[in-house]
């Protein structure tokens, strides 16, 4: 797929989510955070792909927006700030949510498939495609 990262700055890209999933994790512990609310609250950024069915263009959008760095990082500068300690567990679940996500290769969506994304095709036509050839 054009505009995907591959080779060794996806992988870079893989490690870093990786990086973002153990340090927010880590944070999280350190906070005394529970595992039961980080349980429970791990995968509502997920509910965005309920946007797809709205169409790929509007599931993208809703998918990006919560599959992004910026809203929790966001959420987690605001939360310390404010000194509300919830938001800031809530922002460092969401951040290892998306760490989590990357690390597997789930990456931001195109608007033109679920499957596209900027670390590569994702899904069963990714395998189909690497078994033709």
């Amino acid at each position: 797929m054009n505009g995907a990262v591959h080779g060794v700055p996806r992988a870079l890209l893989r490690l870093e989510a990786a990086a973002l999933l153990v340090g927010a994790v880590l944070a999280y512990r350190h906070l005394g955070g529970g595992w039961g609310f980080f349980a429970a609250t791990f995968l509502l950024p997920d509910l965005a792909m309920l946007g797809y069915l709205a169409g790929p263009r509007w599931g993208a959008r809703a998918y990006n927006l919560t599959h992004s760095t910026l809203l929790p990082a966001g959420l987690l500068v605001l939360a310390w700030g404010l000194d509300a300690r919830l938001g800031v567990l809530t922002a460092l679940v969401w951040l290892a949510h998306v760490g989590f996500d990357r690390a597997l290769g789930y990456g931001l969506k195109y608007g033109s498939a679920f499957g596209d994304t900027h670390l590569g095709r994702i899904g069963w036509r990714r395998r189909a495609a690497t078994m033709r050839g």
